[in-house]
């Protein structure tokens, strides 16, 4: 963690001592520090070359040397109070009386450690997630006497790395995520103890029924046994029988060769679809949503917050707060009040914050209010939406941790953004993508595996909407552009990419074809032949060969592409809203019909423009040779 997080720091551009107590650790940090540069460098995603981000890192064995101009220390000593505190005491010593120190300690109290400092109010949480060259989120961690300038200081820098910093406001054991996230794979763990499921039917139904990227036991392993056990020992629940063998025969998972899959002598996990059949998905998923309000009742963090928080952290498909939302917090409440009653068990204990929602009738989205508000502003968790100045409403796909693949959510917060916007107000949408990776890697498939194909239909009705949206569409494409995202970007009116994006339709490889219209758009543009070698062979292509084949319209370097947008932007959003809108649905119209039908369409919008106000201001504006001003 400590090579990786000094990594982050260079990578940005600032300074970096890295420091271990013997100089063989030293040189390993920097060693993978290098490697790690290297490959970056060699894919294209960092901005400098590998040596000149690498310079900005220096190697230390005394502590006063490597701290002693520093602005923001950050331990990653083990996971032990003690450990931490002499570190902290040391650091307090040595490093100027501005610099702030912070512990990236995945559960233990701040407020503990900066008693070893004279400064506690400049003590605060980093938590980063592993490897932190690839995981967005930094949890930051406030202790009892950290001040709000010491909190503002270490979000600034957050994002000043490019990582998504969420606020920790009281430190808690296990933080947001871990709180969420253990009993993800505890219940199921106390599941297989009570023989309620095998290994296999709760990891099955956890990632085929409700789309998470692995299944309970699996994660398990892939994190460590020992982590889960650490932290359920220090919890008020106990530890699940099963996870205390394992840690007691040191069978701890992937690293170990062994846990709850065989590694060294098999092939890792076992389930398959079918093995869902039957296992109580909500028995784990109430746990979660119990857990989530807790924290919200008890001030620790806003539900965007550790929905964020669980999405970056845990790569769960949905925030765990949303979950609720969905499935009805007054079905989650009768769930954990039944298995209480059942059992005895403290942690199906309702949290007081559930309870109080749904007496006061806020159970979720269906009623309005649960966790969010659904009676203004949807809460949207994968969309920016914004709707700017000339009525340009853009709409930015932010689900960096998937490179903003689409889920079924996801395609619905689409759907949701453009038949809740009032067309009158709006000129153009503009589609694009966060991040500089991808406008969209594609549809999140593992996610759609439960669905009823009527849902699947919901899909398609979402792209379809985007193509019959009357206002001119944009897309935006840096990055990968596959799958989904392809076929939402077929969609859209105007099509502009940076020379770097790369486009594809790899859903043969799946055993699936394109949907959204991906076939039939596809071959209006390219013709049957090409159209069939595409989709076929299912291989990405370049910006370069989509501008040649007609699919874009523009193939710009990255620094011209804000430039060559604006200017698509500005000469929609200044243009007619009416002719634009009868343009669209003619050409759309038109191409699905016979020539003469498509002639008749096209004589009967113009004859109808003819008759509106923007008609004539355009035809005086040219006469007066200035800029037409149409109606908004």
């Amino acid at each position: 963690m400590g090579h990786g997080i000094a990594e982050v720091a260079a990578i940005a551009g600032y300074t970096v001592s890295l420091r271990d107590i013997e100089a063989e650790f030293v040189e390993d940090g920097l060693d993978n520090i290098e490697w790690s540069l290297g490959k970056l460098a060699e894919k294209g995603q960092i901005s400098e070359s590998a040596e000149d981000v690498f310079e900005r890192v220096s190697g230390y064995t005394d502590l006063e040397t490597a701290v002693e101009d520093a602005d923001l220390v950050v331990e990653a000593v083990p996971e032990k109070m003690e450990i931490k505190k002499d570190t902290l005491s040391e650091v307090d010593e040595y490093a100027p009386a501005r610099a702030i120190i912070a512990s990236n300690t995945s559960g233990l109290s701040i407020t503990e450690m900066a008693t070893a400092t004279d400064r506690p109010e400049r003590v605060v949480g980093t938590h980063y997630f592993n490897p932190p060259v690839r995981m967005d989120l930094v949890e930051v961690v406030h202790g009892e006497q950290t001040s709000d300038e010491t909190i503002e200081s270490v979000h600034e820098y957050v994002t000043s790395v490019g990582k998504t910093g969420i606020d920790v406001k009281k430190d808690v054991h296990g933080f947001v995520v871990n709180n969420v996230l253990v009993p993800f794979m505890g219940e199921a763990a106390w599941m297989l103890e009570e023989g309620d499921c095998t290994i296999e039917e709760a990891d099955a139904g956890l990632v085929y029924d409700r789309g998470y990227p692995m299944g309970p036991f699996e994660l398990n392993d892939y994190g460590g046994i020992d982590i889960a056990n650490d932290f359920l020992e220090n919890s008020a629940h106990g530890v699940p029988p099963s996870i205390a063998e394992h840690v007691e025969n040191e069978t701890l998972g992937r690293k170990s060769g062994e846990g709850y899959y065989q590694y060294e002598d098999g092939n890792g996990p076992t389930y398959e679809p079918g093995d869902r059949d039957g296992f109580d998905t909500l028995r784990v998923e109430a746990r979660m949503v119990n857990e989530a309000a807790r924290l919200v009742g008890d001030g620790v963090a806003t539900p965007e917050d550790i929905d964020l928080g669980v999405r970056l952290g845990g790569r769960f498909p949905l925030g765990t707060c949303r979950v609720g939302d969905k499935i009805g917090l007054d079905v989650v409440l009768k769930k954990l009040e039944e298995l209480h009653e059942a059992t005895g068990a403290t942690r199906y204990e309702p949290a007081d914050y559930l309870v109080e929602r749904v007496e006061a009738g806020e159970t979720g989205e269906d009623a309005g209010k649960g966790f969010y508000d659904y009676t203004g502003a949807w809460p949207y968790q994968f969309l920016n939406v914004d709707l700017g100045d000339r009525g340009v409403l853009s709409i930015e796909f932010d689900r960096t941790e998937r490179l903003n693949a689409f889920s079924e959510e996801m395609f619905a917060e689409v759907d949701r953004a453009l038949s809740d916007a009032d067309t009158d107000e709006i000129s153009c949408v503009v589609f694009s993508g966060a991040g500089d990776r991808a406008f969209s890697a594609g549809a999140d498939i593992t996610g759609f595996t439960a669905n009823a194909p009527t849902e699947i239909m919901d899909v398609e009705e979402s792209i379809e909407r985007v193509y019959s949206f009357e206002r001119p569409t944009v897309a935006a494409i840096d990055g990968f552009c596959l799958g989904g995202g392809f076929e939402l970007m077929l969609a859209c009116d105007i099509r502009l990419a940076t020379e770097r994006s790369t486009f594809g339709s790899p859903e043969i490889d799946l055993g699936l074809i394109p949907g959204g219209g991906g076939t039939q758009r596809l071959t209006q543009l390219v013709g049957k032949p090409r159209a069939k070698e595409l989709i076929f062979r299912g291989n990405h292509f370049s910006a370069e060969r989509a501008a040649d084949w007609g699919i874009i319209n523009r193939d710009v370097p990255v620094d011209e592409f804000d430039n060559t947008v604006s200017e698509f932007v500005d000469d929609i959003a200044s243009g007619p809203k009416t002719a634009l809108k009868v343009a669209k649905q003619v050409i759309n119209e038109g191409q699905d019909a016979s020539l003469d039908a498509g002639l008749k369409m096209e004589s009967q919008g113009f004859g109808l423009l003819t008759t509106t106000d923007d008609m004539l201001e355009g035809v005086q504006a040219f006469r007066e040779d200035r800029e037409p001003e149409f109606e908004d």
